[in-house]
């Protein structure tokens, strides 16, 4: 049995948003080097600042300055730091209570080792050379012995205010195809299309899932199909795709292969996007070196009848 393949796998997209004049202030306090926070109405100051008291409820815009120092509440010792992360060498994540507030941060302490570490130690801001109006604008925070540190008594109203960020959302990890869809993998780098059967009901599953979800039930007798196949839908993409060379307007579409129990997904080229319709029949066309086909095109016979096709919809 041919070893399952393994690879790594990143989804990642940049995720932006806009600011309230709550977390405005707060990301722009920090690209001046100030801490803010918001009172509450019970008079309890809450930093990071939220924009409703999360007991209440209530709206809450009172901004306060707090002090660049602060408190260890508690805190978790980083051995190996990962791509992203605060800091390179290994250090303690820690919740910070700074002078001033009734709630802690969450952030990075740069500590030499984790005996270094420990509840109730002291500790301030230090401040990233670069700021930009984010969180990462406090590059850390490291163990302080000095007195509390005073607020400067800014009032929260900055001329430049931060009014949006965007936030790199990543997702690494490895994935595994299993065993039915690797042999369906193997088989395209053949330039052939392998299904499983299901014992059953005897539906051809192209690309294989293992099992029938319909029935419940272990597949494993190999079906190949095609390579020809019948358009059932299609749509029109008129929105080009980053990293994609593709010209719009062109056509993605459902193609059930011959011998397929349903259809699969793929590009269909060779033809004026206009043209494409229901029941048009297509072939693979492969580049070389491919691992998949490129796209599908016309072979040029009659169009299949609905009725050969309507239960793939």
């Amino acid at each position: 049995m041919p070893a399952v393949l393994k690879a790594p796998l990143i989804v990642e997209f940049p995720f932006t948003r806009s600011l309230g004049p709550v977390q405005s202030a707060f990301l722009t306090g920090l690209r001046d080097r100030v801490v803010l926070g918001v009172k509450t109405g019970d008079g309890r100051t809450l930093v990071p600042p939220v924009e409703y008291d999360p007991v209440t409820a209530e709206e809450i815009r009172d901004l306060v300055e707090v002090a660049p120092t602060g408190t260890v509440t508690t805190w978790a010792w980083n051995h190996e730091p990962r791509r992203g992360q605060p800091l390179s060498s290994p250090f303690a994540w820690v919740l910070v209570r700074l002078d001033g507030a009734d709630t802690a941060l969450l952030h990075a302490l740069d500590a030499p080792r984790p005996d270094a570490v420990h509840t109730g130690m002291r500790v301030r801001v230090r401040w990233a050379e670069d700021r930009v109006g984010a969180i990462t604008d406090i590059a850390c925070f490291e163990p302080y012995d000095g007195d509390p540190a005073e607020p400067t008594g800014h009032s929260g109203e900055f001329e430049d205010p931060i009014t949006g960020i965007v936030a790199a959302a990543r997702l690494d990890y490895v994935y595994s195809p299993g065993r039915a869809q690797t042999a369906y993998i193997n088989a395209l780098s053949e330039r052939r299309n392998v299904g499983e059967r299901c014992p059953s009901c005897r539906k051809v599953y192209v690309p294989p899932r293992g099992a029938c979800p319909t029935c419940g039930l272990a597949t494993s007798e190999q079906v190949e199909v095609g390579p020809a196949g019948t358009v059932t839908t299609f749509c029109i993409v008129n929105i080009k795709a980053k990293n994609l060379d593709i010209e719009v307007p062109y056509v993605y579409g459902h193609i059930a292969l011959d011998g397929a129990g349903l259809a699969l997904h793929g590009r269909i080229g060779g033809i004026p996007y206009d043209q494409v319709r229901m029941g048009l029949r297509v072939e693979p066309v492969w580049t070389e070196g491919g691992r998949y086909p490129d796209h599908y095109r016309p072979t040029g016979e009659p169009d299949a009848d609905y009725e050969t096709y309507k239960e793939l919809l």
